[in-house]
């Protein structure tokens, strides 16, 4: 990930300071070429995997949540050498979930002032190519004078002390770009406008992953209220029967109590949920572009989603060519390499072309004759001998970009497949944790069903219901959690390979 550079070093000073200095800038005007270093694409790491061990293969098959509890689900499989499609989450296999992604790339201001900074750079572009022509400006003034005919000489032939002076003139300036300061300004520009398109591309992703994130949560939270209204029935009928069994007898109040206590902590579960419920609709209604009182609810079931089990993962030494972020990086170290070339090209000579035509008369019915013409073409060589340091510190200061867009991205390539490997070792253990949750929410349902038995036929009291209605209570939120987490991380990893963005918005 290192750049190439060449910096163009002038001689002591003396007549062959001078003759060497003249001889490269001979050499760039001849040769077309620019100061300053030449960018090259960074190498992609020499990598086969993303983690440590390499990833699992598995048969792929489709899981849904409401498969029946305790089943072995088979782990997700990862296809190396195949890339995410555009259109990933539509793996999920819900409508209204392709619905909600398409509105937000379509409404969501992000991506908008993603899209119009990308115009605005490509105009920046286009400007500064313009300094590759010649400027051409028109004037035209008109004025009344009088001279002080006492003083000075006569301005006019006639010795006339006032007059009318009109003059139109055509005014023609050009720098050559002999040292290809320009080239490397638009080079600069060029690179921004591509790091601006990688901007836009991951203000896709990002947002169509935060959409189907946000949907996952706010379907696996609906589940988790469902199966806490469920346990809230059943403790709701256990008091009444004991209540029953209280006015007959049958079990002590301290039974009762502490039934009641048990319905009560469940039922204050339900509120932080129904607050993490609302706060997820508000996410999506801003996502999608619209305010929180405008956006409709959304009604997608934990159960209708389907698990993607077989995830296209690319090649691994390839994929900061998909990640959008890390080719942002590049396209700034890029720019950062030209403003250095930028720099040097201001500490040399500049060369200006001129021209001026027009004409000047006291009359506008003879200010188009030969004789009120004038004309004057010329060239100037600028060289800056002293500035106080500026041109010289603005050049370290472009190397010092430089060096610091290298070490950003790096650090951008690391970070990526870092991602990648925390979402893939996140699917791991989501995989464990769903099979683990499977169990034991298999295994509580027929404990608590026991335990009713057990308290129909008096074998136990009360107090091993209540725990065994808890357990249940656990187990089936925490199989709710689990389901949620593998589907939303499964969304995590799509966007951390780099998802798939759009064709240019232009």
């Amino acid at each position: 990930m290192r750049t190439a550079t060449r910096r163009l070093r002038w001689p002591g000073p003396g007549r062959r300071s001078l003759r060497h200095r003249l001889a490269c800038l001979t050499v760039l005007a001849l040769s077309d070429c620019a100061v300053g270093p030449n960018f090259h694409h960074p190498a992609n790491p020499a990598t086969d995997r993303y983690t440590a061990q390499p990833l699992p293969a598995a048969p792929a098959a489709s899981v849904t949540p409401d498969e029946p509890a305790g089943i072995d689900r088979p782990a997700q499989q990862f296809v190396v050498g195949q890339n995410s499609p555009a259109d990933w989450w539509k793996g999920f296999g819900s409508s209204e979930l392709d619905a909600l992604v398409d509105k937000a790339l379509h409404a969501n201001p992000t991506v908008q002032a993603a899209e119009a900074s990308l115009r605005q750079a490509n105009e920046y572009v286009a400007a500064q190519r313009g300094a590759y022509f010649p400027t051409v400006q028109a004037s035209l003034s008109a004025s009344k004078n009088r001279n002080a005919v006492q003083v000075l000489a006569p301005t006019l032939t006639s010795g006339v002390a006032t007059f009318n002076l009109y003059t139109p003139q055509l005014t023609v300036s050009y720098v050559p770009d002999l040292l290809g300061g320009n080239r490397r300004q638009v080079e600069s520009l060029q690179a921004q406008a591509d790091a601006s398109r990688f901007e836009y591309d991951a203000a896709y992703i990002t947002l169509a992953a935060n959409v189907v994130s946000t949907a996952i949560q706010e379907a696996g939270l609906r589940a988790q209220i469902e199966a806490t209204q469920q346990v809230i029935a059943l403790e709701r009928e256990s008091l009444s029967v004991m209540r029953r069994e209280l006015e007959l007898g049958a079990v002590a109040e301290a039974d009762v109590l502490a039934q009641e206590a048990a319905l009560a902590q469940v039922e204050s579960t339900l509120p932080p949920f129904q607050k993490s419920l609302d706060q997820q609709h508000d996410m999506l209604a801003a996502l999608t572009g619209q305010l929180p009182s405008e956006a409709p609810v959304s009604e997608i079931k934990l159960n209708q989603l389907r698990l993607p089990m077989t995830i296209p993962v690319g090649v691994p030494a390839q994929l900061v060519e998909r990640r959008p972020d890390v080719r942002a990086a590049e396209a700034q170290l890029h720019a950062a390499t030209a403003e250095v070339g930028v720099s040097i090209a201001n500490m040399l000579p500049q060369i200006t072309l001129t021209g001026a035509i027009g004409n000047a008369s006291t009359s506008i019915s003879s200010l188009f004759t030969s004789a009120t013409e004038f004309w004057s073409a010329g060239a100037s060589l600028t060289q800056t001998l002293f500035a106080g340091g500026t041109l010289y510190h603005r050049e370290r200061a472009a190397r010092a970009g430089l060096d610091a867009a290298g070490a950003q991205y790096r650090a951008a390539v690391l970070t990526a497949f870092q991602n990648v490997a925390d979402s893939l070792r996140a699917l791991a253990a989501d995989q464990d944790e769903v099979q683990a949750e499977d169990h034991a929410y298999s295994a509580s349902l027929e404990s608590l069903n026991i335990a009713r038995q057990q308290v129909n036929l008096g074998a136990v009291g009360y107090l091993a219901l209540l725990n065994a209605q808890q357990t249940y209570q656990q187990a089936i939120i925490g199989r709710a959690q689990a389901l949620t987490n593998r589907y939303a991380d499964t969304a995590a990893l799509y966007q951390a390979l780099g998802g798939s963005a759009p064709a240019t918005p232009l």
